[in-house]
């Protein structure tokens, strides 16, 4: 592909496979763990026969002195290595039994930035950049793959891995529609894809505490549900500029409408002298924060709230969108979501209700709140706050419900990868978490009272709402 730098690294080419079969009994094309390291062990017979006597292989090499065995190593390859990427990207990198090999990018300083960081690491000249996602995923010495790209690119990226037999960690959101989310859905269960979703707060201790507080009925019985997070920014300039030279901006845009580059739309601050991102506020690539920043706060609400709460019956929203700039994702909003227990969930962008503030107490710009007839607990990433008091200090009870305990989002989907189990945040619970915030989304855009029919999954009544449950792609991409 134009402008991509490829080589094969040969520490690369010896490392293991962590491979399933999929579920209709065809087995992956892959190398077992076990053949990989019978080939190892017949490869150092192989090289001290040649040499006619014993050699001295580093104790490193044999994963001894607290290293790993490269036949125990997980290769990953990072697709999308801006801000966001590049932050997963470094906690793979911090795992002894994982190697990254390969990262892919349609801005070459983003490539440059990552591949140096990656080599100071290993301390070799070992990775290999892209700038055409089909090439890394072609490689059959790859086991898993970060994808951290623009949102419009999520699934088109995800649905090519899971074919390709590679393993997924998936950020945040999962599409733009509900057709692509339950494309992906079938994909991963048909591929027997082990598969992490980047709501990375459920792999924090309080986040899970807080739960299981309200799975477990400490704040009386669930009633309400309270959640805030950031609105979308508004502006962005309108200006036609050519793209910049480092860019690929058709592979950029991919299956998204075609429109000139104006300014700072593919900024990215990781890039010196790029301003901070502007893409994920213009609704060609994403939903705005509604789904960007609020899928964190609302898969927590669907994690304490616990199979009980069921499908959502009705939503009515109203925001505020921008008329002018490039940006056109709602920056204000407020929707009411009722279920048919009894349990109304309430989302707001920034800033929250003045009434919360005053019942919280503190209170940032995110966050997720159960309140029952007994109690209220509530949960951010600066800590937790609840009434009675007591509730933080509380210890678990014999048959109460456990909740999934993650050691860290990467390393979970890393042992997950080995162990063939499910990752703490599968398919399941993002096609839920990522369906609640579309229907938010449209919702607010339709500023009026949605009802939802989970059996068909549409609209009723609403013909206009129930298009944008899909979004055309630009030929030649497609599902």
């Amino acid at each position: 592909m134009p402008g991509a730098t490829e080589h094969e690294s040969g520490a690369a080419a010896i490392l293991p496979r962590y491979r399933r079969t999929a579920k209709n009994g065809r087995a992956m094309s892959k190398t077992t763990n076990g053949s990989r390291r019978r080939f190892l062990v017949r490869l150092g017979g192989a090289v001290i026969a040649a040499v006619g006597g014993p050699s001295v292989v580093p104790s490193s090499a044999l994963g001894k002195g607290g290293a790993v065995a490269p036949s125990n190593r997980i290769v990953a390859g990072c697709i999308g290595v801006g801000n966001q990427g590049h932050a997963v990207m470094r906690n793979f990198l911090a795992q002894d039994d994982a190697r990254v090999v390969a990262v892919c990018d349609v801005k070459t300083r983003c490539l440059d930035i990552a591949k140096n960081r990656i080599d100071r690491h290993y301390g070799d000249r070992g990775c290999t950049t892209y700038r055409d996602f089909r090439r890394l995923l072609a490689r059959d010495d790859i086991d898993a793959v970060l994808i951290a790209t623009p949102d419009h690119w999520h699934v088109l990226m995800a649905l090519a891995a899971a074919r390709a037999g590679k393993d997924i960690y998936l950020e945040k959101p999962l599409g733009l529609s509900q057709a692509e989310d339950r494309t992906l859905h079938a994909a991963v269960h048909r591929y027997g894809t082990v598969f992490q979703f980047g709501t990375q707060q459920r792999s924090g201790s309080r986040f899970r505490l807080a739960c299981e507080l309200a799975r477990n009925d400490r704040i009386g019985r669930l009633q309400t549900i309270n959640v805030w997070c950031p609105g979308s920014r508004p502006g962005g300039s309108t200006e036609v500029v050519p793209a910049p030279h480092y860019l690929d901006y058709r592979m950029w845009l991919g299956p998204a409408p075609f429109v000139p580059h104006t300014r700072h739309r593919c900024a990215n601050s990781i890039v010196p002298g790029e301003p901070y991102k502007i893409w994920p506020f213009i609704s060609d690539y994403c939903w705005g924060w509604i789904a960007g920043w609020g899928i964190h706060a609302l898969d927590i609400a669907l994690w304490g709230a616990g199979p009980e709460l069921g499908p959502p019956l009705d939503i009515q929203g109203a925001g505020t969108i921008p008329d002018h700039g490039a940006c056109d994702t709602a920056t204000t909003w407020r929707v009411t979501v009722t279920y048919g227990g009894g349990i109304t969930l309430n989302f707001t962008g920034d800033p929250a209700p003045p009434e919360w503030k005053n019942r919280y107490g503190r209170i940032r710009d995110h966050g997720t709140v159960f309140e029952g007839t007994e109690g209220w607990v509530h949960v951010d990433r600066a800590g937790m706050n609840a009434h009675p008091k007591s509730l933080l200090n509380a210890g678990a009870e014999p048959r109460e419900t456990r909740l999934y305990q993650s050691p860290g989002h990467v390393r979970n989907f890393l042992d997950c990868v080995k162990s063939r189990a499910r990752t703490i945040c599968p398919i399941d619970a993002a096609l839920e978490a990522d369906t609640l915030c579309q229907l938010c989304a449209i919702a607010v855009q339709r500023e009026r009272r949605l009802r939802w029919d989970a059996a068909s999954k549409r609209f009723v009544d609403d013909e206009t709402a129930n298009r944008m449950l899909v979004r055309p792609m630009r030929s030649p991409w497609h599902l």
